[in-house]
Formats: structure tokens, C-alpha cells, sequence
């Protein structure tokens, strides 16, 4: 289907731009890549104001949500994969999935029948299996996450909870309103909650992370991939449950970066885990 297609692509665009924002900290500040991917997104989907108006107040109200909501959840997670290898991170941000799913089934009145629900059991292994290899071991053995607090693993986890409310309010509020509409003030809002928060915070912005290249590739790679979500939830035969599975694919390519990129370890074993998540994934969506 279309908005399967359209799903996919968000989610392999989201994977890319995991190593972008990687790439990006080593170079600036977590705030100064965040405001100004924010403000240069901003400004890619500005040309859509024409088509921007027309919604009832109480729309602007639901995407002044959703925007704070993705404000907090992007904190949470550049913090989170500043200090955490990218390829680890993106094994964790599938935990988003039973976070989605339970609100696709307790708000959305989805229904998940038995193979989806044999898909979340793989799923749930696969996130253990990790969980349980990145204990600490003796001696030489030790892992790329031994030396990380835990307080960076907390704060992925609430960026996926978070993340998956905004999926949420996305699919309720496409209901009624374009995804120009959407896009346009939920970035607007966004531009206007960092600025008000690094005027707050006496955040530093150089003029020098203007010149990021990975900043910018990030806020390209945003829009489209955000478009192309938008579209999807458009479709009335799209469920949130489904969706949910399927942007995780960007999470292969999270841990193959990680690996040639930043040489990061264990990836055999990640790619194992990996393996069942997605065949929970593949069982959800049948």
C-alpha cells in the first residue's frame, strides 16, 4: 500500500538522521544542533503558509501539544544519544512500539488479534535480549554502555513515550486538517518553545554551527521524512499500531552506521536482537 510505502521511508529517514544528529554533536553543543534544526525545518516549510489558516481554534490548541510534546521528547533524546552509541540507541527507540500500541488499542479502539500479538511478545524478546547482554561484565569483556549513567537510558525511554502521544495526536488531527497545516504550526511552535527556552536558559548559539553540514542535512532529511508520515496518516485504512512497526526499519540502519561510522561493538549481537524485533514487527503487520 501507498502509506505503508510512505511509512517505510519515514523510518529509514529517521534511522539516517540518528547518525546525523550523532555526527552533528561532535561539532556543537546538543542545544545549538537542536535549535537550529528546528529553525532551519522551520524555515524549509514556511513556503506552505498560504495553505496554513482555516483550521478551528481548538486545532491550533491540539498542535501547540503535539509541538510541546516533541519539544520535550527531542531534549530527552539528543541528550540521550549524545552520551549513548547510536546503534544501541536505536535498538532502544523500538521499545516505541509497545508504547504506540498501547495507545492505538486504549484511545484509538484498534484492535491487535493474535499474530500482532505473538509480534509484540518477539518484539518485547528482542528488547530483553538486549537489555540482559548490556549488563556489566568482568575483566576485559565490558561494553560500549558500562561507562554511560543510567539517567541516559531513562531519558530515551521517556522520548519514546513521548513520541508516541505526538504519533498519536498525529493521527487524530489528520482527520480533519491537511498535513500542510500540521507541519507548518507544529514547527512554528516548535521554533518559538527553544527559543523561549535557550532565552531562558542563557543558551549560547555560535555562529559557527551554522556552517554544520549535518545540521542542515538533518532538517532536510526532517521534512521529508515528517511529509511523507503526514501523508500516510491521511489514509483512513492506516493504523497506528501498524505504523508504529513499520518506521522501525530506520533502526538497521542506526546500527550499521553505528558500526562504520563510529566503530561502535557488539554489533553482531545487535543485529541478532535487531532480527527478532523485526520479526515481531513483520508478524504486526500482517
Amino acid at each position: 500500500m501507498i502509506w505503508m510505502s510512505l511509512v517505510l521511508l519515514y523510518g529509514l529517514l529517521k534511522g539516517a538522521r540518528e547518525l546525523a544528529k550523532k555526527k552533528a554533536m561532535e561539532s556543537n553543543s546538543v542545544m545549538e544542533v537542536l535549535f537550529l534544526y528546528t529553525l532551519l525545518s522551520f524555515v524549509f516549510v514556511s513556503p506552505g503558509v498560504l495553505g496554513a489558516w482555516g483550521m478551528a481554534p481548538k486545532y491550533y490548541g491540539l498542535i501547540a501539544v503535539k509541538s510541546f510534546v516533541i519539544f520535550l521528547a527531542w531534549i530527552f533524546s539528543f541528550k540521550a544519544l549524545s552520551k549513548l552509541p547510536v546503534s544501541l540507541y536505536g535498538i532502544f527507540d523500538l521499545s516505541r512500539v509497545l508504547f504506540s500500541t498501547f495507545l492505538a488499542v486504549t484511545v484509538l479502539g484498534e484492535t491487535v488479534g493474535f499474530v500482532q500479538s505473538i509480534g509484540l511478545v518477539f518484539v518485547c524478546l528482542g528488547l530483553l535480549l538486549m537489555k540482559f547482554r548490556h549488563k556489566k561484565k568482568n575483566g576485559a569483556g565490558t561494553t560500549d554502555t558500562d561507562s554511560v549513567p543510567m539517567k541516559y537510558f531513562i531519558l530515551a525511554l521517556a522520548s519514546c513515550m513521548l513520541n508516541s502521544v505526538s504519533a498519536l495526536l498525529d493521527k487524530v488531527l489528520l482527520k480533519d486538517v491537511t498535513d500542510t497545516q500540521v507541519q507548518f504550526w507544529y514547527m512554528l511552535f516548535l521554533v518559538i518553545f527553544y527559543a523561549v527556552y535557550i532565552l531562558v536558559r542563557r543558551e549560547k548559539i555560535s555562529k559557527k554551527a551554522f556552517k554544520n553540514k549535518w545540521i542542515w542535512l538533518l532538517a532536510v532529511m526532517f521534512v521529508i521524512g515528517d511529509k511523507a508520515l503526514f501523508i500516510a496518516n491521511k489514509y483512513v485504512d492506516s493504523r497506528l499500531a501498524v505504523m508504529t512497526l513499520l518506521k522501525q526499519c530506520g533502526c538497521f540502519v542506526a546500527i550499521v552506521g553505528g558500526k562504520f561510522i563510529f566503530k561502535e561493538k557488539d554489533i553482531r549481537y545487535k543485529l541478532f536482537c535487531t532480527f527478532i524485533i523485526f520479526v515481531g514487527i513483520f508478524l504486526g503487520a500482517l
